[in-house]
C-alpha cells in the first residue's frame, strides 16, 4: 500500500524543534519538554545556534550538522526567520514542518509577503507545512507532543482538529479531568498549506482513529473539504463544530442544533458527544 504523503507529519520517525530552548517559559523550551516527557519514540534534535547543550541534550546549530534523514520539523523561532530554516529543511530532505511562530498574514501587509516567501520556499522543496501560528501536533500512541499546551494527551481514538490553539487547550485539560484520549491533535492555525480536507484523508484510512471531531473557523478550498468530509463520513463517524463570532465566541454543531457561549461552556457538550461516540 502506498505510504500517504503526510506520513511524515503524523508519524514520523525522527523531529528536529527549531528554537528549542532552556529558556523557562519560551515556547521553544515548552514544546522541546512536552517532547522528552512524551516518550516520543523516534530520533529527537533541538536546534539552537547559541547553545551547545539544551535541557540535557546536546543541540545542533543547524541542520545541517545532523547526520541523518530528518522527518518532521518543527519551528518555533521569530518570523523573520522562518523562510530560511524552510530552505534549509528542503535542502535537509525534511517533508513535512509544524510553524507555530505567528506573526505572518495575520498582521498585515508585511507578515502575508513573509508568508508567501515561506509559502514558496516550502512548495520549491516538496515540503507540506501545518500553521502557521498553530499551537502544533499530537499523536500519543507515538509519544509525539509538538505543542506548546501545558501537558500532553491519553491515548485514545479521538482525532481531534481545530482551527482554534485556544479551544484545543480547553479540551485537552476538559479530557484530562474525563479521561478522555486521541488518536491525533491537530491545531490547523491559519492554514496556510494542509488544509481541512487534506487532515480528513489522512485520518479516514488511520487505524488509530475510529472518530473525528472538527472544530472550523473557515474554509479555504470549500470543493476540496466537502469532497473528504463525505468520503470520511461514509466509514467513520465525523462530527463537526463550527466557529462564530457574535458579541461573544460560540460554538454551534452543525450536526445538533444549539450553540454553547464561551469555551467554558463546551464540558457538558462534549461529555454528550463522547459518550455517544461508539
Amino acid at each position: 500500500m502506498t505510504q500517504h504523503y503526510l506520513k511524515p507529519l503524523f508519524s514520523p520517525e525522527s523531529v528536529a524543534i527549531f528554537g528549542a530552548s532552556d529558556r523557562v517559559d519560551s515556547v521553544g523550551q515548552i514544546v522541546f519538554s512536552n517532547m522528552l516527557k512524551s516518550g516520543f519514540k523516534g530520533a529527537l534534535f533541538p536546534i539552537n545556534a547559541k547553545r551547545e547543550v539544551v535541557q540535557g541534550h546536546k543541540a545542533y546549530s543547524s541542520l545541517f550538522q545532523i547526520n541523518q534523514a530528518v522527518e518532521l520539523a518543527v519551528i518555533a523561532t521569530p518570523p523573520q526567520t522562518v523562510p530560511d530554516i524552510i530552505e534549509d529543511c528542503g535542502k535537509h530532505g525534511v517533508k513535512a514542518v509544524v510553524v507555530i511562530t505567528a506573526g505572518f498574514a495575520e498582521t498585515g501587509a508585511a507578515g502575508l509577503a513573509l508568508e508567501r516567501a515561506v509559502l514558496e520556499n516550502a512548495r520549491h522543496y516538496g515540503i507540506r507545512l501545518l500553521g502557521p501560528n498553530c499551537l502544533g501536533i499530537m499523536r500519543p500512541a507515538i509519544g509525539l507532543n509538538a505543542t506548546f499546551n501545558n501537558g500532553g494527551a491519553n491515548v485514545g481514538n479521538l482525532a481531534f482538529v481545530s482551527q482554534s490553539g485556544a479551544l484545543c487547550t480547553a479540551i485537552l485539560d476538559w479530557a484530562h479531568t474525563n479521561d478522555v484520549g486521541f488518536s491525533s491533535v491537530v491545531s490547523m492555525g491559519s492554514s496556510a498549506d494542509v488544509d481541512f480536507g487534506e487532515i480528513l484523508d489522512y485520518l479516514v484510512n488511520d487505524q488509530q482513529t475510529q472518530n473525528i471531531l472538527l472544530y472550523i473557523e473557515g474554509i479555504r478550498n470549500s470543493r476540496s473539504f466537502m469532497s473528504s468530509l463525505r468520503a470520511a463520513a461514509r466509514i467513520k463517524p465525523v462530527i463537526l463544530v463550527k466557529g462564530c463570532i457574535f458579541y461573544e465566541l460560540k460554538i454551534r454543531a452543525v450536526f445538533r442544533p444549539f450553540c454553547l457561549a464561551r469555551y467554558i461552556a463546551v464540558s457538558a457538550f462534549f461529555s454528550n458527544t463522547f459518550s455517544s461516540l461508539p
